[in-house]
């Protein structure tokens, strides 16, 4: 196939006929904090609980892994899977599932009400234009072949401009800017359908005071980051600009902008080792003890998964106290 623009074929080369998400098990290929442990699941839980919520709609469910662990934590709650393939095998009876197209678009019968609604590194594979800076200083589209070559295209377009000015400036050439519109557009979505709801994206994340000069494109193969090649044959993602999209919500106040790693603390996941004392007293339980507080210890790293960013909104339910406490936080603040 010819040249065309990032966010044609990368779209095609995730949710295609063909697509890496139709026809490869994402826990094959990367690892998340849901694929990490249950501690995930059970902290979403007890968020669903404090906001008087007993539904838990979950987009970008892959193979129904969130669902299966937050079954296990609370099995009063009602579940329900979103993703591009057909409902996979083993899920809780407590879990529907709704088939959607893919990317940004949901489906129509996707109904958001009343629920906890996650979007767990959703947002990072919704495509989005690619753009770089060429000699003269301007902004233009970079277009990829099939096997990962690039060229400068076009102009960017005036609304993707108006966009990179506002949250994304950048001068210099050979700078790239991935442009969060398709993902805006698919979280207002989102949120148009969830009332008496409480939103959450939790993703790869930067801010407008530390966009990387280089862009974030990525593709992930076994486990391994690779060089994004719109094949079909890896997972290609880019990180999210959160505080593009909590300013969605300016007028309703805005969200709570944080990283997982305070957000989870505020929930209650500890990393702190157990007692030796307990080694004594109780062995399995002090190995149990243990097991859980590495665990967390992975979920809560700075440096790695408790780095991600999160956005919660709430459409109607008060947010815990202790989440709302955190505010004024932001990615990349010490902690």
């Amino acid at each position: 196939m010819s040249r065309r623009p990032w966010e044609l074929a990368w779209h095609d080369a995730l949710y295609g006929a063909d697509g890496f998400y139709r026809s490869q098990a994402p826990a094959e290929h990367f690892r998340t904090s849901v694929h990490a442990t249950a501690l995930m699941a059970g902290a979403l839980a007890r968020l669903a609980a404090e906001c008087g919520l007993r539904r838990v709609v979950d987009v970008g469910s892959g193979r129904g892994e969130l669902l299966t662990a937050l079954a296990d934590a609370d099995p009063g709650l009602s579940l329900l899977g979103v993703d591009v393939v057909a409902r996979p095998p083993g899920l809780p009876t407590s879990a529907d599932w709704l088939v959607a197209p893919g990317g940004a678009d949901v489906g129509a019968d996707l109904d958001a009400r009343d629920a906890l609604v996650v979007a767990h590194e959703w947002l990072d594979d919704v495509p989005c234009p690619v753009l770089q800076v060429d000699d003269a200083g301007a902004l233009r589209v970079v277009e990829v072949e099939d096997d990962g070559t690039e060229h400068l295209g076009a102009a960017a377009p005036v609304a993707e401009r108006e966009w990179a000015a506002r949250w994304w400036p950048e001068t210099r050439p050979g700078a790239r800017v991935e442009v969060g519109l398709p993902r805006e557009r698919a979280w207002a979505d989102l949120t148009a359908r969830a009332e008496g709801s409480v939103l959450l994206a939790v993703d790869y994340a930067h801010d407008r005071e530390h966009r990387p000069g280089a862009g974030t494109l990525v593709g992930y193969r076994d486990g391994r980051p690779v060089p994004a090649v719109p094949d079909g044959g890896c997972d290609i993602t880019a990180h999210v600009a959160l505080d593009a999209l909590d300013a969605l919500d300016a007028e309703g106040g805005g969200g709570v902008r944080t990283t997982q790693r305070r957000a989870l603390q505020a929930l209650g996941v500890d990393g702190a080792r157990p007692p030796p004392a307990l080694a004594t007293r109780d062995p399995m339980a002090y190995l149990t003890a243990l097991t859980r507080a590495g665990e967390a210890a992975e979920l809560l790293d700075p440096d790695g998964l408790g780095g991600f960013g999160w956005l919660l909104v709430s459409r109607g339910p008060a947010l815990p106290p202790a989440l709302r406490r955190l505010d004024s936080d932001r990615p990349g603040s010490p902690g």
